[in-house]
C-alpha cells in the first residue's frame, strides 16, 4: 500500500510541496522524453550505473561538500517559501 498510497497523496495535493515537486519533476521529464529515444535513455542509464560508483569513491570528498551545500541551499529556499506561503508548512513526519 505504500507506492499507492504515496501517489494518492501526491496526486490528491494533501501536501501542496511534494506535489510541486512532483509536477515539476514530470514537467522536466516531458522535455528530457521528447528529446531522447527510450533507447537512448536505457543506454545512457547503464553507462551512468557503472560510471558513477567510481566517480564518486575516488572523489568522495568533494563530493559531499558540495552535496551537503546543495541541500543546505535547497532546504533554506524551501523553508522560505513554506514560511511566507500559508498551509505550506510540512506535518510531522
Amino acid at each position: 500500500f505504500g507506492t499507492r498510497g504515496e501517489l494518492r497523496r501526491v496526486f490528491l495535493v494533501e501536501d501542496l510541496v511534494d506535489s510541486i515537486k512532483f509536477a515539476v519533476l514530470m514537467w522536466i521529464l516531458t522535455y528530457v522524453g521528447a528529446f531522447f529515444n527510450g533507447l537512448t535513455l536505457i543506454i545512457l542509464g547503464l553507462i551512468a550505473a557503472f560510471t558513477c560508483p567510481i566517480v564518486y569513491e575516488k572523489h568522495q570528498a568533494q563530493i559531499d561538500h558540495y552535496v551537503a551545500l546543495v541541500n543546505n541551499q535547497v532546504k533554506d529556499v524551501v523553508g522560505k517559501i513554506q514560511a511566507k506561503v500559508p498551509g505550506m508548512k510540512r506535518k510531522a513526519e
